[in-house]
């Protein structure tokens, strides 16, 4: 194996694991509702599309909209099976998420499953997101 080949070979393992963080980053900042450093997650133009929330572009966008919906401590994501495809400074991923709220016995209640399609690009030498969108697949069942 060339030295070139060696060096793609950690680029790559090096851009997944980046990947991977910042779908952790995301949901540990949206579980503790830092919602300025939610939105630094996402590349200057990034675009965030969540279904019932709405869409956003930018990160001052993002970081307004999440900040009304709120949020911290009262939920946990758990960011599971992501697949990436690297493209050079691109990638797209597809990720399940579950959150996990607590029920008012103060047992585990799973509040909603869903994924996120996303595009990524590597902005001044980080892993953001392009474009982030979520979908629901099995809904909220607490009431309100």
């Amino acid at each position: 194996m060339s030295d070139q080949d060696l060096e793609a070979r950690l680029r790559r393992l090096e851009d997944l694991d980046e990947i991977r963080q910042l779908f952790i980053d995301y949901g540990q900042l949206l579980d503790r509702g830092d919602f300025a450093a939610y939105a630094q997650l996402f590349a200057e133009d990034g675009e965030l599309m969540i279904g019932p929330l709405g869409r956003a572009k930018g990160r001052a966008e993002i970081e307004a909209m999440m900040s009304k919906v709120g949020g911290s401590g009262g939920s946990l994501h758990l960011i599971t099976s992501p697949v990436v495809q690297l493209d050079g400074d691109r990638a797209t991923s597809h990720v399940m998420w579950t959150v996990v709220n607590r029920a008012e016995d103060g047992h585990p209640l799973v509040g909603m499953v869903g994924h996120h399609e996303d595009e990524l690009v590597r902005e001044q030498g980080r892993w953001r997101f392009a474009r982030r969108r979520g979908f629901v697949e099995i809904p909220s069942a607490m009431r309100r």
